[in-house]
């Protein structure tokens, strides 16, 4: 048989959208000859709907949407993800369910076993496991339906596994001849080549072909790559879907050939459109049609400004220069710069006046006392004061330019450049900062040169440069990404890299002081392993000891 993998970008709560999305696709699947479709966990109601679920209405609306995507889809079969009740006494009130909606009606249900609760997972707060899972017959074959979490617990893969049941083994040993997984894995560097290795794993271990279709596009910090992929029991790709947009692919259930779409490779390339579509989508679902960013000179906002006119047009985008006592002409003129050479609109407005005016109404409390971070940060509010007038004004969300680095040690003024409905580059370190700018002009050469090689300042005190107060960027991120990423200690960072104790444990105290900005910071687009936010949850009022 022919069958299709609908890779779609679902919105959380957007029953009709979604429901409308899903039959399209059904039904361009049928008319090329397909039998059966697949769509992603939770394509019903949207991935992750959190709290949602706890809404009798929401609950209810994932069964009438189902029964109605199974009414305009007859002529062909469909699996979908959906909320559905637990139906028990104890527990939680509902399970992530998958549905094979057949002839009009749901013919089979499968709720999800494994619940993830790591990282950005949250899953055993809002559903009920699955007990037991059955198989299904189809087209001459045993299928075993699984959704995303039931496939990565296969024990020859993982040196330790989360759980003690494999529900992909158990469903084999029933009788399973053919595998589905109906996923939303979201993207990080890396993870696509890793969720490939572990499926091929999974094929060859019980030689059967796996067909796994994922979710594409972004919902608020989560992005999700698609990169839909079927093997066959060697473990060999025989179909895959693109990567960071919508598709339909095809293969054949007896044959095992299918269609191979290519796939955005390279790290900069990935994680470049990984941005671009998380800007656009958190835009999108949020409502909002246009942006305004702060253009400093500075090759944080530059990047972003870049992003965000891939994500939503040059026409969507206001960059707005804000010079104060200590910016440099040269940075007014690269902000100027990039903005003609993205065609978006420019803005300047001097912070000078408004300044002045803060010195002015705390000379007499601030009387007898040395000029230091205090003032510092006033230039920084008066900035954020300005874009968040421009946002109500003109209805356009504010994009703060905050890279990684900066939010991991706190070199950052809260409601100041902090400000704004999304912070774009918050889980991209400095040195990927580069990286991205680099890889952004090979497309299209927009970012001055000067912003690329001037060395990085904040530019609120004479001659400032981020070196002042921090270890080089170099040291900075390796440090970052193995006390955040990885949980090493600060000795253990410091004797695998070769890096001075001294230094290292600043930092780990900086990461450990700053976290009480991070939990008022703007969400972010998660592109590492380890990002600040919802997956990374640790006490403010707490004790460091490095």
């Amino acid at each position: 048989m022919k069958i299709a993998l609908g890779q779609i970008n679902p919105t959380v709560g957007d029953f009709s959208g979604n429901a409308a999305k899903m039959i399209d696709f059904s039904r361009r699947a049928q008319a090329d000859g397909a039998g059966l479709i697949l769509f992603p966990e939770l394509s019903v109601c949207g991935y992750p709907p959190r709290d949602l679920v706890e809404r009798p209405s929401f609950v209810a609306r994932n069964r009438e949407t189902a029964e109605q995507i199974a009414a305009a889809t007859r002529g062909i079969a469909v699996i979908c993800g959906l909320v559905t009740p637990a139906e028990s006494e104890t527990g939680k009130a509902v399970m992530n369910s998958a549905a094979l909606l057949q002839d009009g009606k749901i013919a089979f249900l499968q709720s999800k076993m494994l619940l993830p609760t790591y990282d950005v997972f949250d899953e055993m707060r809002n559903f009920a496991p699955a007990k037991s899972q059955s198989l299904f017959p189809f087209c001459g074959n045993q299928v075993a339906l699984t959704i995303c979490e039931d496939a990565w617990n296969d024990k020859l893969f993982w040196p330790k596994r989360l759980y003690t049941v494999d529900p992909i083994e158990a469903l084999i040993r029933s009788g399973g001849n053919f595998v589905l997984n109906i996923s939303a894995s979201p993207f990080w560097i890396g993870k696509r080549e890793l969720r490939r290795d572990m499926l091929a794993s999974i094929a060859r271990q019980h030689k059967v072909p796996v067909a796994m279709v994922n979710q594409v596009g972004g919902n608020d910090s989560l992005l999700f790559d698609g990169s839909s992929i079927v093997l066959n029991p060697e473990g060999n790709i025989i179909a895959q879907g693109r990567s960071f947009e919508e598709d339909l692919i095809y293969f054949d259930s007896k044959t095992l050939t299918g269609d191979l779409h290519e796939q955005i490779e390279g790290e900069e390339a990935s994680v470049y459109s990984a941005l671009v579509l998380g800007t656009r989508d958190y835009m999108r679902k949020c409502g909002f049609q246009k942006a305004i960013i702060g253009l400093s000179g500075g090759i944080d906002s530059a990047l972003t400004a870049v992003i965000a006119a891939d994500a939503v047009g040059a026409e969507n985008v206001i960059g707005v220069g804000m010079p104060g006592p200590y910016s440099s002409r040269g940075s007014i003129d690269d902000a100027r710069a990039l903005a003609r050479n993205l065609g978006i609109r420019f803005e300047l407005l001097s912070i000078n006046a408004a300044v002045d005016a803060y010195r002015q109404t705390l000379q007499d409390v601030f009387a007898g006392r040395k000029e230091d971070v205090t003032e510092e940060n006033i230039q920084s509010r008066a900035r954020g004061t300005l874009l968040m007038a421009l946002s109500n004004k003109f209805g356009a969300i504010v994009l703060s330019t905050g890279n990684k680095s900066e939010l991991g040690v706190g070199y950052c003024t809260l409601y100041g450049d902090m400000v704004g409905g999304l912070a774009v580059i918050s889980d991209v370190p400095k040195t990927l900062v580069y990286r991205l700018s680099r890889y952004a002009n090979s497309r299209r050469d927009v970012i001055p040169r000067d912003t690329l090689e001037k060395p990085p300042s904040a530019e609120l005190r004479p001659d400032q440069k981020d070196s002042d107060s921090l270890p080089p960027y170099e040291v900075l991120d390796a440090v970052l990404e193995d006390y955040v990423e990885d949980a090493h200690s600060a000795g253990r960072i410091a004797a695998d890299r070769g890096f001075d104790i001294d230094v290292v444990k600043r930092v780990v105290r900086m990461v450990d002081r700053a976290e009480y900005k991070r939990q008022q910071a703007a969400p972010g687009i998660k592109i590492s392993s380890k990002a600040f936010g919802y997956g990374r949850r640790f006490p403010i009022a707490a004790k460091s000891e490095v």
